[in-house]
């Protein structure tokens, strides 16, 4: 017969079995985590190897030409008759590629422990992992010619834990290009050392952004509402577009000055820079009256919702089309706003990389 407990014993027991069944998901998680994460830099440095002893070779043949084609055809039938699928020419090609691309990344100390010595405690005393993303991540990081380029998508890709499918879309939205061109030159170092780092308001803007996510035909017409509503319903990828930090607050944000209403689309936050971002959408050219009604909005938001801790809100302009003298002459020196293109598709990479090069040459200059 079962005893009946007391109620405040049966609560402990429910207490207690909630804590041991979360904290044993916890920890599985974790475990599965760690064991990918040894997966992940033990196949890194497998191909790193693997592309290091291709490369040695070939550089002993005669005729390098010839003898290189046949060392990776040797090798790919060798592996394959062992191992099965997984090693043909294409993934051994990539390998060279991997290797000649990082080939600073491993010390002849760590490369000797692993692939020569084979080391079985090396994973263990491995603090500072040479390569924090996975194989399909570098595949693409390979195809960037400019180091520093593709130090800033590594790095980004890393903090902003971008998934293979975000890290394609953001170099295919030339997120690099477009930072640099809506920043100043000493940027071209600090993002290829620390990525984006958000220290003021401007740092947030890009020039132009893209919301080809909205999937908007070509030549549509549409209206404002229209521009909003697909935003909120892209809202992760918006967001996404947006950079790091920001979270959603509110559509159509109702402002009442005695018998006038007005509405800012969106509002954000961001909790990096630890203050609201308020965000008005023009399908059309913008226009002064435009850049008023913003600094309203915002000066609304610093007298009556920031509170005393938070830094003084933001306001951008998304629109079709700008003029940057109109802007700058409507605006005060020290004002919180900003007007920003946005572009329904994808933008011409090879023009704006050459846009980049005439603007880095005309800012040398100076």
């Amino acid at each position: 017969m079962k005893e009946n407990l007391p109620a405040n014993n049966e609560a402990m027991m429910i207490t207690d079995m909630d804590t041991l069944c979360r904290n044993s998901i916890d920890l599985i998680r974790y475990a599965r985590g760690l064991a990918v994460q040894h997966i992940n830099i033990i196949e890194l440095m497998t191909n790193y190897a693997l592309g290091r002893w291709i490369v040695e070779e070939q550089q002993n043949g005669q005729d390098r030409a010839k003898y290189g084609a046949h060392v990776i055809d040797r090798l790919a039938e060798a592996l394959t008759e062992e191992f099965g699928r997984g090693y043909s020419r294409e993934s051994l090609r990539n390998t060279r590629k991997f290797y000649l691309t990082f080939q600073d990344r491993i010390s002849q100390t760590l490369f000797t422990e692993f692939a020569i010595e084979k080391s079985q405690t090396l994973f263990g005393k491995l603090k500072n992992p040479p390569f924090v993303l996975s194989w399909s991540h570098y595949l693409i990081l390979m195809r960037i010619q400019k180091e520093e380029e593709r130090s800033f998508y590594e790095i980004e890709a890393a903090k902003s834990q971008w998934n293979v499918r975000t890290l394609q879309r953001q170099y295919a939205s030339s997120l690099y290009e477009r930072i640099l061109l809506s920043s100043d030159k000493d940027k071209v170092m600090e993002l290829s050392t620390q990525g984006i780092v958000l220290q003021k308001p401007s740092d947030i803007v890009k020039d132009p952004m893209v919301l080809e996510f909205l999937g908007f035909p070509e030549k549509a017409t549409y209206s404002e509402t229209d521009l909003e509503t697909r935003l909120l319903n892209h809202l992760q990828e918006f967001i996404m577009e947006l950079g790091t930090g920001f979270t959603f607050s509110a559509r159509q944000k109702r402002f009442v000055f005695d018998e006038d209403t007005f509405y800012c689309d969106l509002v954000m936050y961001n909790r990096l820079l630890r203050c609201f971002v308020l965000f008005d959408l023009k399908v059309k050219k913008l226009t002064h009256k435009d850049l008023g009604q913003m600094q309203m909005y915002v000066n609304y938001y610093d007298r009556y919702e920031k509170t005393e801790d938070e830094n003084p809100t933001v306001g951008i302009l998304l629109c079709k089309d700008k003029n940057d003298a109109l802007v700058e002459l409507t605006l005060p020196k020290d004002a919180n706003i900003y007007a920003a293109k946005y572009e329904l598709y994808l933008p011409d990479k090879k023009l704006l990389q050459k846009k980049l090069e005439q603007w880095l040459a005309e800012e040398g200059e100076e």
